[in-house]
């Protein structure tokens, strides 16, 4: 484990580039052997995917271990238990976080093998993309059985639940839709970008990456329309994408380790690290958890709330 001193520069994206701010996050490097990806945020540790496996890392190392064929996409937690996609296996993998041991193993089928999607957590239920002709499945926590199954547009891989809704993003329809939990249906259905992918649900709105753009775009919940874009990169693909503290957090590929988003001027107000390859991102108020797969690291940005000040 090693520590370094990141370098955080001030840039409003959209508009003419403001004066720098100089700003200095700690970055706190673990070294995580294999192939560290998507994360969970559990209490002040964190799950990250990993070959054949899931994680529950600390700042301080590894705690514990589960033995998966495949586990892939971003995880989620409700309660006690680790909601995870095994790409091989076709399935949704229930883990008990305490004792750090597998309770379910639930068929659902996965709408992107590859591994870009995404299992949600809301409306007393998990939700995860199961066919990529354009089907989501609903799973109740408490018998373990897929409830739903409700039709969306094809390629549909990412989700995220927030405002009462899941938002289901085609990458191929290049859409988001609004899916209601008391029907089951889609209330709405809106254009985005090119290449949509991962999405976030916080600080007043539905954030959506346009990877292929470069872009995040922002849905409004009240009227269900898309209301502006934040030009980040040339593009943002394969990163990631959180809300919290009042920001839009959003790892990127490109130019920085993680770009952050203030949501009232719709600009980026800060821009942290070196450029580190695909991974992941998760925001908590006491630091930012980020994962660089290709530098076999993990790493922990302490003091986020002093982004912006």
């Amino acid at each position: 484990m090693r520590h370094l001193r990141a370098f955080v520069s001030s840039l409003a994206v959209g508009c003419a580039a403001l004066p720098a701010l100089a700003l200095a996050l700690e970055e706190q490097v673990i070294e995580v052997p294999g192939f560290a990806d998507f994360l969970a945020v559990d209490g002040e540790t964190v799950w990250a995917t990993n070959a054949g496996r899931v994680e529950r890392w600390s700042r301080t190392g590894k705690l514990a271990e589960v033995a998966m064929t495949r586990p892939c996409g971003a995880m989620t937690m409700l309660e006690q238990d680790l909601w995870v996609a095994d790409c091989k296996e076709g399935a949704l993998i229930r883990i008990d976080a305490r004792s750090a041991k597998k309770s379910a193993t639930i068929p659902t089928g996965i709408a992107n093998p590859k591994g870009e999607l995404n299992v949600a957590a809301g409306a007393d239920s998990i939700w995860i993309a199961s066919d990529d002709n354009g089907v989501i499945s609903r799973v109740d926590p408490a018998t373990n059985k897929v409830i739903a199954k409700i039709p969306v547009n094809p390629g549909t891989y990412y989700l995220t639940f927030g405002y009462g809704s899941l938002w289901a993003v085609s990458s191929k329809q290049q859409t988001v839709q609004r899916i209601d939990p008391k029907t089951n249906s889609v209330v709405k259905t809106i254009a985005l970008g090119r290449e949509p992918g991962f999405l976030a649900a916080g600080e007043g709105a539905v954030w959506v990456q346009e990877q292929g753009d470069g872009t995040v775009a922002r849905i409004d919940p009240q009227t269900n329309d898309r209301v502006g874009r934040v030009k980040v990169g040339e593009t943002l693909k394969y990163g990631d994408i959180d809300t919290g503290g009042g920001k839009v957090w959003l790892r990127t590929t490109e130019d920085q380790t993680f770009a952050v988003i203030d949501p009232n001027s719709m600009t980026v107000i800060a821009r942290a690290g070196k450029p580190s390859g695909s991974g992941a991102l998760r925001y908590t108020p006491a630091g930012v958890w980020t994962t660089a797969h290709d530098l076999h690291s993990m790493s922990w940005w302490s003091d986020p709330a002093s982004i912006g000040e």
